[in-house]
């Protein structure tokens, strides 16, 4: 009788661990056909990983489902790698966070040349504004998205959009905006002599061998990538994303890639691959917003702890993305998606509150 007594017990615990173990999956599976979300989900747990799993269609004319192989557009997760770059100058000794633009743009014809340091463009205090200009989806479907919708360099989008005159002085105002890291791309080609995708390739995705990951243009076809879907209040319908240029987006959001290859991305950032400790800390620490460099950086109560994350979002209509790391836990969940069907921030905390011990 003591032998079943000892192995109905274990049975008992392994089962119970079994459905601790499910009880994530069940909730994002769950919250995902829910909310109809389209996209890809990778988890990871102390260099374990714990769930992968892809919903909804790639392209729903055809219905290709969504896979981990799927690729996707990241958006604003761009500004991360470009983060990155930057600090590795710093680390090279070729940037001085403390100094102007002008002091790697002399040709920078803005009145912010002279004012706004690198700090304050990786912070985004740096007070330009933000040239976007679209206010509403509806306002984006009646009048279109007149700078993504118009083939423009890097150098064009430079001097036509992010030149102009400061709406704040710089370092006191947090105004997220894509002209601060296109000044930033613009400082990264003329510091290495070459175009910012083959820097990024040099420094980040060839080391790393993220071979699925990359800069979008319009005239390219990339293997395996989403298609995006942006959901009409108008119709109560998805649509397809306006037409663009991606490329517009450069170095603050024109990327794309695959859940796998961001897990390796996050593994190499906290594992000191990419950046040592201490420029690591700096880019991490909280500014305005609780902004840092190119990422979210605050804590957050789980289970009635609160724990240390930092947070990397991107949306540009169906693209909605997230890279969220849980620095005491060694937690990173990274979700793609290709459809405006909920909101991302929500659901990747609320996986986070699943996964946490």
């Amino acid at each position: 009788m003591r032998y079943l007594v000892l192995i109905v017990a274990a049975l008992l615990a392994c089962h119970g661990a079994l459905a601790q173990s499910q009880e994530p999956g069940t909730f994002i599976t769950t919250y995902a056909k829910e909310h109809h979300f389209n996209g890809s989900i990778l988890i990871q747990k102390r260099g374990e990983p714990i769930f992968a799993e892809s919903f909804g269609q790639a392209n729903i004319a055809f219905k290709v489902p969504n896979t981990q192989q799927t690729a996707y557009k990241i958006a604003s997760i761009t500004k991360l790698f470009t983060s990155v770059l930057v600090l590795q100058l710093y680390e090279q000794g070729k940037i001085d966070l403390s100094q102007s633009i002008k002091t790697y743009l002399p040709d920078y014809a803005g009145e912010a040349g002279a004012r706004v340091s690198i700090h304050q463009l990786l912070n985004h205090t740096s007070g330009l504004p933000s040239y976007d200009g679209v206010s509403s989806a509806a306002a984006a479907i009646r009048d279109g998205i007149p700078v993504y919708q118009t083939p423009y360099t890097s150098d064009q989008l430079l001097t036509k959009y992010c030149s102009g005159n400061l709406i704040n002085a710089p370092g006191k105002v947090f105004n997220y905006n894509n002209a601060d890291y296109v000044v930033l791309g613009k400082i990264i080609e003329r510091l290495y002599g070459k175009s910012y995708e083959q820097v990024l390739k040099e420094k980040i995705l060839q080391p790393l061998q993220l071979n699925n990951t990359g800069m979008l243009h319009q005239g390219e076809v990339i293997d395996g990538l989403a298609d995006t879907y942006f959901y009409r209040d108008d119709r109560k319908i998805l649509s397809a994303d306006l037409p663009v240029y991606p490329e517009n987006w450069y170095a603050a959001g024109a990327m794309y890639s695959t859940t796998g290859d961001l897990l390796k991305f996050s593994n190499a950032l906290f594992g000191l691959k990419l950046i040592r400790r201490a420029t690591l800390d700096h880019m991490i620490k909280s500014g305005l917003d609780d902004y840092g460099y190119g990422l979210w950086s605050y804590e957050t109560k789980i289970k009635g702890k609160k724990h240390p994350v930092v947070k990397r979002p991107g949306s540009i209509m169906g693209a909605q993305t997230q890279l969220f790391h849980v620095l005491d836990q060694d937690i990173t969940i990274i979700l793609l998606g290709n459809t405006g069907t909920l909101d991302t921030d929500v659901f990747v905390a609320e996986i986070a509150k699943n996964v946490v011990d």
